[in-house]
């Protein structure tokens, strides 16, 4: 190995990212002189580097098992000894210690070394055994670049801890960080476990619209496109909702969609435009039917993916073990804003509520939903610490749930809460679609001061038309879920590729700290 390869693999940090990234381009140039092909192909891997230290834990020291394996994955650490050298290869599954030498490769292989990186792939083959010092590691016999890495690790494998690039260049934070890589192969798991349970429940996966004239289904502002063929403006959706409960009409008694929805909304460490929600509807139950269900896909989670209930976030010690309380809006309104419900409902009682609490509330004009919704998240959501149902929301707040038989100014809905923060929400749906039309009219009416009020969709009444059955109805947000069970405090954290805001000029150095406009 040369001395200035030696030189450059030590002293690294001095050196500029472009020194660097030239002195890779200048290995690749070497190989390929040499007739080698630095972007290889297919690769048959017999073992990973965890099954290697799993199968070979019986090797005592400086005993070599006799079979020989072949392992692929990127070079993140080297030490080098004169003629014998040992690099660190890590793959999905862990790293694991390669041993080169000089007398094992022979004079040309080994010579090869010098023109390759930290950050490259790279296949070998050969034979495990147990260094003197106890570790489990591989005697290499053969070995290729498979993949030349041009552009330096980032910070040297120490972690990159520059949380604007971690985002914007998602791939070199998980080359880096095995913790980030760990978290979206928890999220992995958490979907697949939630598929599991409900598919054992007999539920159907269906695929709703992701376009559509209309956006329904929530409260919210969408994203606005045009289709070109047709001439017409279209929605991107905000929720599956509608679409759901038209499957409902249609007979499909017990459906459920995991998908992408899109907001025109705010970032911040709760929200982002493009998101994963799980919306589930059954014919035949009820909102009562649905906490049953949302505690019995968060137990899941948890035995199957953590194996405990047990879990840290936001720096708080939880419990998720069910079944979770029960408390009604009311009754939280009461004890933390001092205030009823009846009492918002006086005309202007729930606008002076808002001032004294020093809600800002600006120079428009709001609606009575409006208003009580941001005086219980003022004064009552940060007390939802353990997972709890909120029930008995009033009418206002929920267009599109069945109305209580004992209260019809409140409705058969839940939203479950943690850390102050919701989770999931749920209603017994309406069905009636003489009621459904009169509160979309009622929205309808308050259009100009509430853009996000639903729209009237009348081939959405046209299906209840038909006959929907009582039905219970759950959305549940994946990125909040998958926080809560990883521990993270923003969503951009479960989130491979989020929403950033658009840069000046885009570089591909990965230790670049170039601002945001």
């Amino acid at each position: 190995m040369s001395q200035e390869k030696k030189n450059e693999r030590a002293a690294a940090p001095e050196l500029s990212w472009s020194e660097q990234q030239e002195i890779r381009i200048d290995h690749l140039r070497q190989l390929e002189a040499q007739g080698l092909n630095p972007y290889g192909s297919r690769f048959v891997r017999t073992m990973s580097a965890a099954q290697v230290k799993e199968r070979y834990q019986y090797l005592e020291p400086d005993q070599e098992a006799p079979e020989e394996i072949s392992l692929a994955g990127r070079i993140t650490a080297w030490r080098g000894h004169g003629k014998a050298s040992f690099l660190d290869l890590s793959d999905l599954s862990d790293r694991l210690q390669l041993y080169f030498k000089y007398d094992v490769l022979g004079e040309e292989a080994y010579k090869r070394l010098a023109l390759a990186d930290l950050g490259d792939m790279i296949t070998v083959k050969g034979n495990v055994f147990r260094t003197k010092r106890g570790e489990i590691s591989l005697r290499v016999h053969e070995w290729q670049i498979a993949a030349k890495s041009l552009n330096p690790p980032p910070e040297k494998w120490h972690g990159l801890s520059d949380v604007e690039l971690r985002y914007r260049q998602r791939y070199a934070d998980l080359i880096a960080n095995r913790e980030v890589r760990e978290v979206f192969i928890k999220r992995s798991h958490i979907v697949s476990a939630i598929r599991r349970y409900l598919d054992n429940l007999g539920f159907l996966e269906v695929e709703t619209p992701m376009l559509s004239t209309l956006a329904g289904g929530a409260a919210a502002r969408p994203f606005i496109t045009h289709h070109n063929a047709l001439n017409a403006t279209m929605y991107l959706r905000i929720a599956t909702e509608l679409h759901l409960k038209r499957c409902i009409v249609g007979g499909l008694e017990k459906v459920y969609e995991i998908g992408r929805i899109l907001r025109n909304e705010g970032i911040d460490t709760r929200h982002n435009p493009e998101f994963t929600t799980l919306e589930v509807y059954e014919a035949w139950s009820d909102y009562q039917g649905m906490m049953a269900l949302a505690e019995g896909i968060i137990d899941t989670c948890c035995r199957e993916v953590l194996g405990t209930h047990q879990v840290t976030f936001m720096g708080r010690e939880l419990d998720l073990r069910p079944p979770f309380p029960r408390r009604t809006m009311d009754s939280m309104l009461q004890e933390y804003a001092h205030i009823s419900l009846a009492e918002l409902r006086q005309p202007g009682r729930a606008q002076e509520k808002a001032l004294q609490l020093g809600i800002n509330l600006g120079n428009k004009e709001h609606t009575l939903a409006h208003l009580i919704d941001k005086i219980f998240e003022a004064t009552c959501e940060e007390h939802l610490i353990q997972p709890t149902f909120v029930i008995d929301y009033p009418i206002e707040l929920s267009p599109l749930a069945k109305r209580k038989a004992s209260d019809p100014t409140l409705t058969d809905r839940f939203e479950l809460f943690v850390c102050g923060s919701e989770l999931a929400n749920a209603f017994s749906e309406l069905n009636d679609p003489f009621d459904q039309r009169q509160r979309f009219e009622e929205q309808q009416a308050h259009k100009d001061i509430d853009d996000e009020a639903h729209p009237l969709d009348e081939d959405f009444l046209n299906a209840l038309m038909y006959g929907m059955p009582p039905t219970g109805g759950m959305g549940i947000g994946i990125d909040r879920l998958v926080m809560l069970l990883t521990g993270q405090d923003s969503i951009r954290d479960v989130l491979l590729f989020p929403l950033m805001k658009p840069r000046r000029q885009e570089t591909g150095n990965p230790t670049s700290t170039e601002a945001d406009n």
